[in-house]
């Protein structure tokens, strides 16, 4: 209450007593005064006081002063000692006293301050106390409780943050239930993301004792996931996912192993190839085996690989490639998301603002950009070694030819996947095909030479009748040109088309289906529609015909061989046209055949090898000049066979009228020397070497005995000579329609090979037509027995005659009885215009020649006996004409300047025959014997037979 409270003065009391001073008393400070004032003296004896009594230590003076006393003490001394004691004292105690008056004024009024301070601290103290006492009861009443609830509120906060702290780490607890069904979703990313925020939170709430175990489990977690991301990265390899690949890429990129990534599906491609390989050889070879054994598995891939049965060789080549194809489009489809995404990523960085990020984006789209890229080299090398030693397993001699160009058209378009692929020209492939197809090929060709001898030896040379309209791109062999399938063919040598780019293998297959898939109807596509029924392909045409032939009359079973394998290649090309027939005349003898190529089985068996050589050659183009080289055999050989049979003939040649080129001769004498083996038996003493060149070479062939050229009815073998030349010409033709094919695909260093072998030899095939029809103008018109009626006819007549001679209708008989044979050879086999055109031209000119020959052979004759000639000679023009259309008519001039020469003078004579070299030594010596007595002279005679000697006449 009040009552506790105190007025500031009576709080006065409480307060200590002040220390109190002394002051000299009245009466004292009256006789201070009243003493004599001397300043100086007194300062003398304040200065005479010792100086112990100034020292500030307190000490007993009267102590001091005993202890001073001389022993002896003396009254009067003591005395008067103690009067200068009392004078020092008065001295000092005046000093005091005036000082103290003198400030005695600031002292009451310094004291007056004191007491005032005094006073103001007491009630300072007052109010503090009052205070306290207002504070402690306010305490009591208000703050207390205020503070209590503020507590309360804090623990509530601390209280909430704890609870939300446990739900949340209720839910890590929980998580790992989460974790396992977005893998079993295969949601990696959001599985990624989900183990790092609550790595995240529970870095949060390490502090708690249970989340360290936590946090060692969500590490785990995540390892395990990081396991199962690169299981899933590995199944790209062989069936690429695009939503599968999107998803793990953007798991790796959570956890910044982008780069890790790319290192570790690179290494799931190598082990897939590996792995793929295996298991599709494994399988084939545990299925042929029949067992349960395993002891395959534990084989190497080089060794399991020759463990592979020939008949399940190309299924598991075929299912090896096409399971490669899978890992390589895998790649392929790898590639093109990663450049899809780059551009995507690109167009984005460009429009943020965060420059270290996109700095790293980059350097990492960088890195993956030159490890795929690298990888691509890596994989197909891989996948080539692997190819090469499943190829190397097995000896592929043993295959027959058709499975052997199985074999490399697949590997072909392995080959072709892998340029489109990574740009290479798969050189490990290429060289190791080409060393097994030029050995399987080399064999191969030798036993179809000696096939092809089998053949003409046996040919009877009877038309083998196919439609007019045949073409070789009709055959079997040959409809690889008519399909633009083929993987050997380069995109420059396919034919032009309207669209702008060819489709790669990618970009064909990229969304399904395989290029290895082997078409189960791959051999029986269509069927050949080449042969006419019966030789005619209408009934019109068969009963306008003269006679009916037998498709199948004549030839040989063996002949009969077919050789079919369908294979793809270049585009089709426009045939070859067929020469197109003159209107009619005399000399056609085809008009009532059908226009249908002349050609036999023989020809159109060495057509059938020429395409199936091709296939060879298109697939695997490196083996392009040993196959073009092997070809050009097959070419010589039947050109030589052709010309064997039907073109020697060497009592004509040695006449001079043989009409073989030099060309020709020099191709003929190359073929027998090349290919020809003309040795009867191996010589013993033989060198090796030429033993080996001998294999290479083939016995020249025989003309069949059934084959007989010695008959005049049938004008000596025409119908097999016809069919034989022209068939020869025929194939000539295809071959000249083939050379833009071969040309395309035959090395540029060997191309003077393939332009020689085609202007000196494949040119040169209708060059046979002369000297093979020759033989039969010799032999269809009797010239003999002309020369024996030309010489019973006197030439010495007086008189001009009006009548021609007799030997003149002989002849004209013997044209005329060889028209009849034509036209009966003609009911057999068609004779082409121009062979038609050639067998006139060599009977006029043979018939035309022997008439020099029997003018020459005239002993006497007159300026009548001259015109006699020239009536002949016309008479004969005049009918021949009417048989044949041939203009003009051949070696006319021939006859008719050697008429005319008779008449000549001397000096004309002499330079006539050094002009006119075209004659015999006989003949123009005959002319100068003749005319000697009608205008030459002995002399003239003489001098004309000189120049006759020296003139050196190259024979004709």
């Amino acid at each position: 209450g009040e009552e506790g409270l105190k007025s500031p003065q009576e709080s006065l009391s409480d307060l200590g007593a002040i220390e109190s001073l002394r002051v000299p008393g009245k009466e004292e400070f009256r006789e201070l005064r009243e003493q004599p004032s001397d300043p100086q003296a007194e300062q003398e004896l304040i200065n005479s006081i010792e100086q112990v009594y100034f020292s500030a230590d307190s000490f007993d003076i009267v102590k001091y002063e005993l202890e001073k006393l001389p022993p002896v003490l003396n009254l009067q001394d003591l005395e008067e000692y103690r009067d200068k004691l009392k004078q020092q004292q008065a001295a000092v105690s005046k000093k005091v006293a005036d000082l103290i008056l003198e400030k005695q004024p600031a002292y009451v009024k310094e004291l007056e301050r004191v007491t005032s301070l005094q006073t103001g601290l007491q009630l300072a103290a007052v109010i503090c106390t009052n205070g306290r006492r207002h504070l402690n009861i306010a305490k009591e009443g208000f703050t207390q409780a205020s503070l209590g609830l503020l507590a309360n509120q804090r623990k509530r906060q601390l209280l909430i943050g704890l609870l939300k702290s446990l739900r949340t780490i209720k839910t890590l607890q929980r998580t790992d239930v989460r974790l396992s069904e977005m893998l079993e979703e295969e949601d990696y990313p959001g599985a990624i993301q989900l183990c790092l925020e609550c790595q995240k939170a529970a870095s949060t709430f390490k502090h708690y004792s249970c989340i360290s175990e936590l946090n060692s489990k969500l590490q785990d977690t995540l390892e395990q996931i990081e396991e199962q991301l690169d299981v899933a990265l590995s199944k790209i390899c062989k069936n690429f996912d695009i939503n599968h690949y999107t998803k793990v890429q953007q798991a790796y990129r959570l956890l910044g192993k982008t780069q890790t990534a790319m290192d570790q599906l690179h290494m799931h491609f190598t082990q897939a190839i590996h792995n793929t390989v295996f298991q599709v050889v494994l399988g084939y070879v545990e299925l042929c085996a029949g067992n349960t054994d395993t002891k395959f598995q534990k084989l190497q891939y080089k060794d399991l690989c020759t463990h592979v049965t020939p008949d399940s060789y190309i299924p598991c080549l075929a299912d090896l490639c096409k399971a490669l194809w899978e890992v390589m489009l895998s790649y392929y489809r790898t590639m093109e998301w990663h450049e899809k995404h780059d551009n995507e990523d690109t167009a984005s960085a460009s429009e943020g603002s965060n420059m270290i990020g996109t700095e790293e984006t980059n350097f990492d789209r960088g890195y993956i950009k030159k490890k795929l890229e690298h990888g691509l080299t890596r994989i197909w090398q891989d996948v080539q070694l692997k190819v090469k030693t499943y190829l190397l397993g097995t000896d592929l001699s043993i295959f027959k030819y058709d499975d052997f160009i199985f074999v490399l058209d697949i590997i072909s378009r392995l080959m072709q996947v892998g340029e489109e692929f990574c740009g290479s020209k798969s050189e490990v492939l290429q060289e190791s095909i080409r060393k097994q197809s030029v050995n399987y090929f080399k064999n191969y060709h030798r036993t179809r030479l000696d096939e092809l001898r089998m053949f003409l030896e046996n040919e009877t040379w009877e038309l083998c009748p196919v439609k007019s309209n045949f073409s070789i791109l009709q055959l079997h062999e040959f409809k690889f040109m008519e399909q633009s399938r083929s993987p050997s063919v380069s995109p420059s040598k396919q034919p032009v088309s309207t669209s702008s780019k060819a489709v790669t293998l990618f970009e064909q297959y990229c969304s399904g289906g395989n290029p290895f898939e082997i078409q189960a109807n791959h051999k029986d596509e269509e069927t050949e529609d080449v042969l006419a029924s019966n030789g005619y392909e209408s009934d019109e045409q068969e009963k306008s015909a003269y006679q009916e032939y037998d498709s199948d009359s004549d030839v040989p079973e063996e002949l009969k061989r077919d050789y079919v394998d369908e294979q793809t290649g270049d585009a089709p090309v426009k045939s070859v046209s067929r020469e197109t027939l003159k209107s009619r005349k005399k000399s056609d003898y085809s008009l009532n055949k059908v226009n249908a190529p002349i050609l036999t089985n023989t020809t159109l068996n060495v057509i059938r090898l020429v395409g199936k050589y091709m296939q060879m050659m298109n697939i695997l183009k490196p083996i392009a000049f040993d196959v073009i080289h092997f070809m050009s055999q097959l070419f010589d050989y039947y050109l030589y066979a052709i010309y064997t049979f039907f073109g020697r003939n060497d009592s004509l040649e040695s006449t001079g009228l043989g009409l073989s080129s030099s060309r020709l001769r020099t191709t003929l004498n190359r073929i027998q020397e090349s290919l020809i083996d003309l040795e009867v038996s191996a010589d013993p003493t033989a060198t090796l070497t030429a033993a080996e060149e001998r294999k290479e070479k083939v016995p020249s062939p025989h003309l069949s005995h059934l084959v007989v050229l010695t008959s005049g009815d049938t004008l000596y073998g025409l119908a097999e000579r016809v069919v034989a030349t022209e068939s020869l010409v025929f194939l000539a033709e295809q071959f000249e329609f083939l050379q833009p094919h071969l040309d395309a695909v035959m090395p540029a260093v060997k191309k003077p090979f393939l332009q020689q072998f085609y202007s000196q030899t494949v040119s040169t095939a209708s060059e046979l037509r002369k000297p093979i029809y020759w033989i039969v103008a010799g032999k269809a018109i009797d010239y003999e027995q002309m020369l024996l009626l030309m010489a019973n006819v006197k030439w010495d007549v007086k008189e001009i005659m009006s009548q021609h001679n007799i030997y003149v209708d002989a002849l004209l008989k013997e044209f005329e009885q060889f028209n009849r044979r034509l036209n009966e050879v003609s009911k057999r086999v068609r004779i082409p215009l121009p062979v038609s055109n050639i067998l006139w031209e060599h009977c006029i000119r043979l018939a035309n020649r022997t008439i020099v020959e029997g003018y020459a052979n005239v002993k006497k004759c007159s300026n009548e006996g001259r015109a006699l000639m020239q009536l002949d000679f016309q008479q004969f023009l005049m009918k021949l004409e009417k048989l044949t259309d041939i203009r003009p008519i051949p070696d006319k001039e021939f006859v008719e300047t050697y008429i005319k020469a008779y008449y000549l003078t001397e000096n004309d004579m002499e330079r006539w025959i050094k002009e006119h070299r075209e004659y015999s030594m006989k003949q123009l010596t005959n002319l100068v014997n003749v005319c000697l007595g009608s205008h030459i002279n002995k002399k003239a005679r003489q001098k004309l037979l000189a120049a006759i000697d020296d003139i050196d006449r190259p024979k004709r």
